[in-house]
């Protein structure tokens, strides 16, 4: 039995706030909405949040009165306050539990506060999401009411003076209903699980108890989890265990370059749902069989601008400008790449949260994630996006019927020029420089830029193929083992040098 009526009754989703008109008008409700829960806040006195609300546009009051914010700079003049107790600084109360991100870049974790009204949000979308279901032409309704494998942080907060602090999956799992936790998994005992390999290890024990409808997590994780029950138990593939395993719901990274590897573990055709669930809040989810891209959340608890990711916005190293142009929904074209800034029921404010975006259906506002401000390629004017490499990636591995479950890229100097530098992740024999024939000639097609580049200053492209396991024993190494830990696309700085040294002394060893 489902332990949801999908056909909602009109009275509920009055509740729900489920959208009834445009865009626009939702997003200066919440807007307003925001402003008026922290106009009591330093934060909020000190940019005159009243005298916005007082405004006949506060929208546009609001983008000239409140300057634009990264993570070093909110955390430097407001943010680092909340850590030593300080209470009602961006938004009221004291901060409770920071979701620790390092993105998958930067070493440094950092601190986002989290909210009860941020998590509120956050889970006024999920059953939204849920409700969405009806909209799936492959999806039993039954499969909703088995048990819902989710692999997420650890429950097991850090405690410090006065806050929790973990992954924002361990945060909203401690956290959940009563009514939720009969049919999720692995369950409190489980979830709580520090040691990522020990957790997947006591997930794989467990996985004959279970009767999986769904799952949830990022690609690489959960498909690794499945490789380990079907080995274990010696079976074709997870449907064996799992028979009422109907449905998939992913996010972090494009599906695209697993989604080969991935069928592979399959028995029958399962149904791929996307989601945007950041850090930082609930920002888009996938509402509909075959939809081009997420829909926007416009109409909760987060408002949302977009700042063209041009050179007038944003400098070679993927840093924002001050005062950028910034563009809201209605403002936005289709096909354009747009960098995020979004203000939350966490005290959030006008924050770039370093994804850019793209609309692929604007009266939806249908956005698919392009990549992110810092992880693009244009040594030369090239403007490679993680989206071209992820489509490069996908082509290649169908051309030569081969899984390519992790790759990564890097700029690198070559003959007074440039060039590129692969790294692809493929247990299967594949010949390195037809794999690099594929990739550049994929490219090519997919960026016009890129075919411009690799006629004058973009002389070469370099691919080295590496078992599944180099990447994943690197990312062990640093720490980032997990559910929300994801490889990076593009590799600069610190985080290309270490990665250099790594695959040096993996040399070394093997001789």
């Amino acid at each position: 039995m489902a332990i949801i009526d999908i056909h909602l009754p009109k009275s509920v989703a009055k509740a729900l706030h489920l959208p009834s008109n445009s865009p626009e008008r939702q997003q200066i409700r919440v807007l307003k909405k925001l402003l008026r829960r922290a106009r009591f806040t330093e934060f909020g006195q000190f940019y005159r949040f009243d005298e916005i609300l007082l405004c006949k546009n506060p929208a546009k009051k609001f983008r000239q009165q409140v300057p634009t914010f990264n993570y070093s700079s909110i955390y430097r003049d407001w943010w680092h306050k909340t850590l030593d107790g300080i209470p009602d600084v961006c938004w009221p109360g004291k901060i409770k539990y920071y979701a620790l991100s390092s993105g998958t870049s930067e070493a440094a974790s950092k601190y986002i506060p989290i909210t009860n009204d941020l998590l509120a949000g956050n889970k006024m979308v999920m059953v939204k999401q849920l409700l969405t279901l009806r909209n799936y032409e492959n999806i039993p309704f039954s499969s909703i009411g088995k048990g819902w494998l989710t692999l997420g942080g650890s429950t097991d907060l850090q405690k410090n003076l006065g806050y929790y602090a973990g992954d924002l999956s361990g945060i909203t799992t401690k956290k959940l209903p009563l009514w939720f936790q009969p049919f999720y998994k692995p369950g409190k005992k489980i979830a709580k699980e520090r040691d990522w390999n020990k957790k997947l290890e006591e997930i794989v024990e467990k996985a004959p108890e279970w009767d999986i409808g769904f799952i949830v997590g990022v690609p690489a994780w959960i498909q690794m989890c499945m490789e380990m029950i079907i080995k274990k138990y010696q079976l074709n593939n997870i449907h064996e265990m799992w028979p009422n395993l109907a449905f998939f719901v992913h996010g972090g990274v494009s599906f695209e370059p697993y989604k080969k590897g991935f069928e592979k573990l399959l028995g029958k055709p399962i149904t791929y749902i996307e989601t945007y669930l950041a850090s930082e809040g609930f920002i888009a989810y996938q509402d509909r069989q075959y939809a081009k891209g997420m829909r926007l959340v416009t109409n909760e608890h987060i408002f949302l601008e977009f700042v063209p990711f041009n050179e007038q916005n944003f400098d070679s190293n993927g840093d924002m400008i001050q005062n950028p142009e910034t563009l809201m929904i209605y403002e936005v074209e289709e096909g354009k790449e747009y960098a995020l800034l979004i203000s939350t029921s966490a005290g959030t404010w006008r924050y770039l949260i370093g994804d850019t975006v793209k609309f692929v259906d604007k009266k939806r506002c249908e956005i698919i994630i392009t990549g992110r401000t810092k992880h693009f390629l244009s040594l030369v004017g090239e403007h490679l996006s993680v989206d071209n490499m992820n489509k490069a990636i996908q082509l290649a591995g169908e051309q030569l019927n081969i899984c390519i479950p992790e790759f990564t890229v890097a700029g690198i100097p070559y003959q007074s020029f440039f060039a590129h530098h692969w790294y692809i992740a493929c247990n299967e024999p594949v010949d390195a420089n037809e794999l690099k024939r594929c990739i550049d000639q994929n490219l090519k097609t997919l960026n016009d830029d890129y075919a411009v580049e690799r006629r004058s200053a973009l002389k070469e492209v370099f691919v080295d193929v590496l078992s599944e396991q180099q990447f994943l024993d690197f990312m062990q190494q640093k720490g980032k083992m997990g559910g929300q830990h994801k490889f990076p696309r593009v590799l600069k700085g610190n985080m290309l040098k270490e990665w250099q040294e790594y695959l040096q002394q993996q040399m070394a060893h093997s001789k």
